[in-house]
């Protein structure tokens, strides 16, 4: 990676952290691809960084746009070319954290629905959406989910310990490290977290949305 590249994900870094744990108020929805809903980008102008006890070590606070709109705008200035996430899960590379052995697309169980929840360890939203996914782990089985995150290992380490334990060792379930950033290159670039993505048993997008949402409506988007 060249150091313009590495700059720039650094930015990203730290416009994804800067558009975290935002509150309802800000939560930017984006659900039923194949429903061709209007898309909700109601932002009240500013992003909190309330939750956010860690220290972002690797990202460049310095250089963060200074308002929400910029924010936006840099984003999606770095996506591949859409507004919208990739409609086909392409081929990546992420990390068990606990291990550190590669996941691929090709380890992905091919019988069962996909999510990616995209999120960021010290985002409070992050931590009480998967709380609530625990509790719900009954309803969770007969899906694939994956909590991405860009942040190191070791901040990620212990996230379903501290935060969702009923998910802790389930065959359904990984947190993986995205060390080279393969999420925001080819899949999307989005604006708040936790950001959720729901994939068919093809492998087709079904919906998605950034920022916090019902559990009853998660649940409903994730298994139906």
């Amino acid at each position: 990676m060249n150091n313009v590249k590495f700059v720039t994900y650094l930015v990203l870094g730290s416009v994804l952290s800067f558009g975290a744990c935002t509150n309802s108020a800000n939560t930017k929805v984006q659900t039923t691809v194949n429903g061709h809903e209007d898309h909700d980008h109601s932002h009240d102008g500013h992003h909190h960084h309330e939750g956010h006890d860690h220290n972002h070590a690797d990202h460049n606070h310095a250089a963060e746009p200074t308002s929400a709109t910029d924010s936006q705008e840099q984003a999606s200035t770095a996506a591949t070319g859409t507004t919208d996430p990739i409609p086909n899960i392409p081929p990546f590379t992420f990390y068990k954290v606990k291990s550190g052995i590669s996941f691929t697309n090709a380890d992905l169980t091919k019988d069962k629905k996909t999510i990616f929840v995209l999120f960021d360890p010290g985002c409070h939203h992050c931590r009480e959406e998967a709380t609530a996914l625990a509790k719900n782990y009954n309803k969770l089985k007969d899906i694939n989910l994956y909590f991405v995150s860009m942040n190191e290992p070791a901040l990620m380490a212990t996230f379903l310990e501290s935060f969702a334990k009923e998910l802790v060792d389930k065959p359904n379930v990984q947190v993986l490290y995205d060390r080279n950033q393969d999420f925001i290159q080819k899949f999307h670039v989005p604006s708040l977290f936790p950001a959720n993505y729901v994939y068919d048993v093809n492998g087709k997008l079904q919906s998605y949305w950034e920022g916090e949402k019902n559990i009853n409506e998660i649940i409903t988007l994730y298994t139906k």
